[in-house]
Parts: C-alpha cells; structure tokens; sequence
C-alpha cells in the first residue's frame, strides 16, 4: 500500500459530527476522539484535519438543528456520530431515524461522503425498544449505501477500566480503543476521495 501523502496538498477535512463522544467530555483536549483520530490518521500518512463537531449532550434533533452551521468549514468527508442521547432519554426512534435521515440526505446532496457510526440500545430499555431503536443504523446505511461502523463504543462499553467514574463516557484510553477500532473505517472512506487518490499518484501508488 502507498501512503497517501503529498507536501503540497492541503489536509483533507474530516467533519466529526456527533454527541459528547465526540466533543471528548470529561478529557483534555488532544485526549478527545478528534485529535486522537487525526494524530492516528497522521501516523498512517494521511494529512487530515478533523473536525470536532461534536456537542455533548446532543441528541439526533440537536445535530440536524446545527447541520448547516457544521458544514460551513466545507468538510471533504464526514463521520455522523449521533443517537446515544436519544436511546438514553427513551426517545422515540422512529424520531431518532428521521433525524438521521435528514442529515445523511444533506450530506448526500452535497456529496460529501460519510461514515455512519452507530449505537446500541441498553437491554434495559426492553426488546421491542432495543430492536427499533438498534435497527436504525443499519437501514440507513443501507438506504444510503453508506459504510456502517456498527458500534461506536465497541471493546469499550463493558470494560470499565475504559470508562470515566460516570459509567458513560470512556476516558483516554477508552477513546484510544474506539480510534485503533474504528481506524479502518475512516481510511477506506478517505482512500475514496478524489484528493486521496489524486495524492496516492503523485507519490507512485
């Protein structure tokens, strides 16, 4: 594989939209998911700058409300990291997926291209709940044929030495965990962008 690098490019723009797991809660800021990603991205070869649009306590309503604001930077790609706040108030998802809907149809229209990452209902909430609410992403990522990234706490949500005294968030290291898992996703979605591609040939790939 080549690295996709090139001195005169200017970095790719990776909007992160999404909740507190995104905006980083309870860390210092190079601890947050962003500038964990983007350091990890580096490590790779990959001049990205990302973007923390992320707003604690947001619910799907709340990211569909600042969409337009968020897309002033003009991103080149997006990741929509949003619905935990939505599960963890009981909201209805038939709610929580029209929301969603109408984000990813924006983002569709502008053609940025996006990685949707998804959340897993508590047990707690009951069956029929969890099965709606859990069905959200992946119908989708599958009306939108997007790539779907299932879970965005994956190896983190059960572990607790990855998760701050609240029970909610992860910390540091939790948040290590979601970027080496998740990695993949986020550079097969900018292996796609014609700036990418466009790099990976001026340096021989």
């Amino acid at each position: 594989m080549t690295v996709p690098t090139s001195a005169a490019a200017a970095p790719v723009k990776l909007l992160a939209l999404g909740d507190s797991l995104t905006a980083g809660y309870g860390l210092a800021e190079p601890q947050g998911f962003t500038r964990q990603l983007e350091k990890a991205l580096a490590g790779k070869g990959y001049s990205v700058t990302v973007i923390n649009a992320g707003v604690s306590g947001d619910t799907t309503a709340g990211g569909r409300a600042r969409l337009d604001w968020a897309l002033a930077d003009k991103p080149d790609a997006a990741i929509v990291e949003l619905g935990a706040n939505d599960m963890l108030r009981g909201l209805d998802p038939d709610q929580a997926k029209s929301n969603l809907d109408a984000i990813l149809k924006t983002l569709k229209e502008r053609k940025i291209p996006t990685l949707l990452a998804g959340m897993f209902a508590s047990p707690s909430l009951g069956k029929p709940y969890t099965d709606r609410f859990n069905a959200i992403y992946p119908d989708l990522a599958k009306s939108y044929d997007l790539p779907l990234y299932p879970f965005f706490l994956d190896g983190v949500a059960l572990d607790r030495t990855l998760i701050q005294q609240d029970g909610l968030h992860p910390n540091a290291q939790g948040v290590a965990v979601i970027v080496e898992r998740i990695l993949p996703s986020v550079t097969a979605l900018l292996d796609g962008l014609p700036q990418i591609q466009k790099n990976t040939a001026k340096t021989g790939g």
